[in-house]
């Protein structure tokens, strides 16, 4: 059973109380509907994280990405692909220096939209 499937069981439990009031109700429903969107996150980065090889968190907030072809993509600090140029250094968080072989921001953009949508 998934946290889906347990957020549904535990709701149907409450609203089937007869001494609970509406107002209660709503709230409830509220509640589970924003613990939900709090885990969709986490399964919008499978696509990603399925598709590749390493990835580098960059010093402003970003993640520089490196498919297992070993081409290259950027996702800003907002989590959208973004314009890589190619032959720039980025610099990671530890300091360590990469530079850019390609731009792969339409593979990217299509990973992270595939990740929201299979939820």
């Amino acid at each position: 059973m998934n946290a889906e499937q347990l957020n549904e069981a535990a709701l149907a439990m409450l609203l089937n109380e007869k001494e609970i009031n509406v107002k209660t109700k709503l709230s409830i429903a509220a509640l589970i509907a924003v613990l939900g969107a709090f885990a969709a996150p986490s399964f919008a980065g499978d696509a990603v994280s399925n598709n590749v090889s390493k990835a580098y968190s960059l010093k402003d907030g970003g993640t520089l990405y490196v498919f297992k072809d070993g081409k290259m993509a950027q996702e800003n600090n907002f989590g959208r692909a973004v314009y890589l140029k190619q032959g720039q250094a980025y610099e990671t968080t530890d300091g360590q220096k990469i530079i850019a072989n390609s731009n792969e921001v339409a593979r990217l953009d299509s990973l992270i939209q595939q990740g929201h949508k299979s939820r």
